[in-house]
């Protein structure tokens, strides 16, 4: 009996006289074919597997240096976006907020745009690249963006958000 087939085509089920297989004459052809309790194999989804077993290499997730290199210079990419978020972090803490702000979200741009150009990046592939460059670009983006309108003196103003804030305290 092919492990695709439907519990309602399964002998027995129909009216027929034959005998069900024993379940272990049953051949399971993935994970998610699993028999059922009555020994016939039930086709369940692949599309969103509850647990994952394995994941693919994200590409571009290879190292960025040969493998004869140190590690710092196999990583290269990820170890200059995070030294210049922790350099972002060091500003912050010595209370030069907009400054250090500013560096944290250039950092996650940069690392976007290192993620676009350089073909094998290391571990800043996380995901898929355009799913990688969606998030470094629209985290540090948000980020800038955020330290550019922070009070007091923004550099940035954009009147709709005072006109939004107004508007849901007061009403």
């Amino acid at each position: 009996m092919p492990a695709e087939q439907n519990a309602s085509d399964a002998p027995g089920a129909s009216g027929s006289s034959e005998a069900p297989e024993r379940p272990e004459d049953i051949t399971v052809r993935d994970a998610v074919s699993a028999p059922d309790a009555e020994g016939r194999p039930r086709r369940a989804t692949r599309r969103f597997p509850l647990f994952t077993r394995d994941t693919a290499r994200p590409e571009g997730g290879g190292r960025a240096a040969p493998g004869d290199a140190p590690a710092p210079a196999r990583q290269w990419p990820i170890l200059a976006v995070l030294l210049t978020v922790g350099l972002g972090l060091l500003v912050t803490a010595m209370d030069q907020f907009r400054l250090g702000t500013l560096l944290i979200g250039v950092a996650l741009v940069a690392g976007a745009l290192l993620r676009w150009l350089v073909r094998n990046v290391g571990m800043l592939a996380v995901r898929s690249r355009f799913t990688d460059i969606v998030t470094y670009g629209g985290l540090g983006l948000a980020i800038v963006l955020l330290a550019l309108m922070v009070q007091p003196e923004p550099k940035l103003r954009i009147p709709f958000l005072a006109d939004l804030l107004h508007f849901t305290i007061s009403g």
